[in-house]
């Protein structure tokens, strides 16, 4: 495996392989993989999916996944590290956006095989990307990192719209309402705006009783919708704990806990561990989806 440059901000990989060797890495944000050619299946938690060239897979925050390679394949690794917002200047509405919509796409996609990009055009872009940054990191290294920067940018935005299009929530697999997933996607993307989450609001929205509203959301997805909203803003925090420089302060208020105490409770309820034991132990907790042994 070569690393071809491993910057603070962002780490990426060409690979040649014949037969897959598991990797020791450990993903506290995510990674991009995009086959370069080649063929074979990828498999996370059990589930196996074709690959073929100009495949791209986002790679859950799990130590379980891997590649069965059917013919010899080229792999390009994109990792985006905590650090690229750590060092980030918060003031700049422009990374603050990018982060969120880093976590939007870290919290929503349900870590299934599969490839993420479902538009031709787009999957065109994102091979163009992905082409462009490995010829820079190989030809300019340090002098392209502002470069890059924004090149991966404009790949997360690909990625974000895909992701918009498509079901990526985890719903019982008879689910055929529609209103259900876009009551989720709406939920998810104002997961930070309380007045948006409310039952008489999410009811005029969805053209719902008011009264009716708690009760379809259960039926569906087979949890309360006050649980649902609670763990998905904690799926947020933990994102922030482990990839910016965001206070406890800052993060109750931008998430609508009433303070650092009240935050700081709900997260030892519902995660098991303290928030300072959390941030020791470094690894995602209700985000991650089950994990196998493979």
């Amino acid at each position: 495996m070569q690393v071809l440059e491993a910057y603070k901000p962002f780490e990426i990989q060409e690979v040649d392989l014949k037969e897959w060797k598991q990797r020791h890495v450990k993903n506290n944000f995510f990674e991009l993989v995009l086959i370069i050619e080649g063929k074979g299946t990828q498999c996370i938690n059990y589930n196996d999916y074709a690959y073929y060239k100009g495949s791209v897979f986002l790679l859950p925050p799990l130590k379980c996944h891997s590649f069965n390679i059917e013919s010899r394949t080229k792999f390009v690794f994109l990792k985006f590290t905590s650090d690229f917002f750590k060092n980030s200047d918060k003031g700049s509405i422009d990374r603050n956006d990018w982060f969120k919509e880093a976590a939007y796409i870290l919290s929503n996609y349900n870590q299934l095989p599969g490839d993420i990009i479902k538009d031709k055009i787009d999957k065109l872009h994102v091979e163009k990307l992905f082409s462009m940054i490995l010829e820079e990191t190989k030809n300019y290294g340090n002098s392209s990192i502002m470069f890059v920067k924004s090149l991966m940018t404009g790949i997360l935005e690909i990625l974000l719209r895909n992701i918009k299009k498509g079901s990526f929530f985890e719903l019982p697999k008879d689910n055929t309402d529609h209103k259900i997933t876009k009551m989720l996607t709406y939920i998810n993307e104002h997961i930070n705006e309380p007045s948006y989450l409310k039952v008489i609001h999410l009811a005029e929205v969805f053209s719902i009783s008011s009264t009716y509203v708690s009760e379809f959301f259960r039926k569906k997805v087979k949890i309360s919708l006050r649980e649902y909203i609670i763990k998905a803003k904690l799926k947020q925090v933990e994102i922030r704990l482990l990839n910016s420089n965001y206070t406890l302060t800052e993060i109750a208020a931008d998430l609508g806990f009433t303070d650092v105490s009240h935050l700081s409770k709900t997260f030892k309820r519902y995660v098991g561990l303290s928030i300072a034991e959390f941030k020791k132990n470094g690894e995602y907790m209700l985000l991650k989806r089950n994990i196998c042994n493979g």
